[in-house]
C-alpha cells in the first residue's frame, strides 16, 4: 500500500462504507455489548427505578439458567420446532419451486404471487385465523376430519398436538419465501444439462439427484441457514395461539426470554437467555457450513 493511488482508493472505500458501519455500530454492536453486560448483572424492575440497585453477579444468571428445568423444556420445544419444521418447510418450498419451474406450467407468475401472499401477511393476524381453524368445536379442520369419519383433535389443547399444529401453520406461512429463492436457484442450472441427461436415458429421479440437488447446493445452504435462524426465534405463534401451553409444550426460548424480561422484569436473566440462544444459533450455522464443505 505504498502507492499513493492505492492509499487514496483505500481511503475512498472506507469513506463510502463508513455510514453503513456507523449504523451497524449504533444499532447492532452497541446494543449487543449492552445486552452482554446486562446478562452479567441482576438488572430487574428495581434497577429500572434506580440504577444503583443493579449488582454485578458475573455468570450467576447463566448458572441459574442451566439449572432451570423450564429452560431445558423450552430448549427441547425449540429444537423440536427447528428439526421438524425446518426440513418440512424446505421440502415443501422445494416441491413448489420444482412444480412452478417445470415445463408447460401455466400462469407461473400468478401462482408465485399466491404462494408468496402468506409471507407478506401479518404473522399475528395469521396466527389468530389459524387459532380459529384449530378450534376443537367450531374449527374447519376438525369439521373436515369429522366429515371424513375421523375423530376431532384438540389441536392447541393437547400437549402432543400443539407443537405439530404450530409447525403446520408456520410451514404454510413461510414456505413461499424459500420457494422464490429456490426458483431462482433452479433457473441458474443450465437447461442443456437436463437435455443431455435425458438423451442419455436419465429418468426424473436421476436428473433430480445428480443435477438438481448438486446445482442447488449453495442455494439450499442459504435457505437452510436462514430457515434455521428464523425458526430458532419462534415467538409470535405460541404467544398468540397457546401462550406457551398446554403444560409448557409450546414454550420456546424466545417466549421464555420475553416472559422473564417483560413479564417478570428480570432483564439480566433474559439477556443471558438471549446470549445462550445466540451461541446455539451460531453453532447451528457453523455445523451447516461444515457439512456443506464436507459434501463439496
Amino acid at each position: 500500500m505504498s502507492n499513493p493511488h492505492a492509499r487514496a482508493q483505500q481511503r475512498a472505500g472506507w469513506l463510502m462504507v463508513s455510514p453503513a458501519l456507523a449504523l451497524i455500530g449504533v444499532f447492532f454492536a452497541l446494543p449487543v455489548a449492552a445486552g452482554l453486560l446486562l446478562s452479567l448483572t441482576d438488572f430487574d424492575i428495581y434497577a429500572v427505578a434506580d440504577i444503583s440497585n443493579m449488582r454485578w453477579i458475573g455468570f450467576a444468571n447463566y448458572a441459574h439458567i442451566l439449572a432451570d428445568s423450564l429452560f431445558w423444556k423450552a430448549l427441547g420445544n425449540t429444537f423440536y420446532f427447528v428439526l421438524v419444521g425446518g426440513p418440512v418447510s424446505i421440502a415443501v418450498s422445494l416441491a413448489a419451486a420444482l412444480l412452478l419451474d417445470a415445463k408447460g406450467v401455466r400462469w407461473p407468475g400468478f401462482f408465485r404471487s399466491v404462494y408468496f401472499m402468506p409471507v407478506v401477511t401479518t404473522l399475528v393476524a395469521v396466527a389468530v385465523v389459524w387459532r380459529y381453524l384449530y378450534h376443537p368445536r367450531y374449527g374447519l379442520i376438525d369439521a373436515a376430519l369429522t366429515r371424513l369419519g375421523l375423530p376431532a383433535i384438540d389441536w392447541l389443547g393437547d400437549p402432543q398436538w400443539a407443537m405439530p399444529a404450530i409447525i403446520l401453520m408456520s410451514v404454510w406461512k413461510n414456505f413461499g419465501y424459500n420457494m422464490l429463492i429456490l426458483i431462482a436457484g433452479l433457473q441458474s442450472i443450465p437447461r442443456e444439462t437436463y437435455e443431455a441427461a435425458e438423451l442419455d436415458g436419465a429418468g426424473h429421479w436421476q436428473r433430480f439427484r445428480h443435477i438438481t440437488l448438486p446445482g442447488l447446493g449453495p442455494t439450499l445452504l442459504f435457505v437452510g441457514i436462514i430457515t434455521m435462524l428464523g425458526q430458532f426465534q419462534l415467538f409470535a405463534e405460541p404467544y398468540v395461539m397457546t401462550q406457551g401451553g398446554p403444560l409448557k409444550s409450546t414454550t420456546s426460548i424466545v417466549l421464555l426470554m420475553y416472559e422473564q424480561g417483560f413479564r417478570w422484569w428480570r432483564i439480566g436473566f433474559a439477556a443471558a437467555i438471549a446470549f445462550l440462544l445466540f451461541l446455539i444459533m451460531l453453532a447451528g450455522t457453523l455445523i451447516q457450513l461444515r457439512l456443506q464443505r464436507t459434501r463439496a
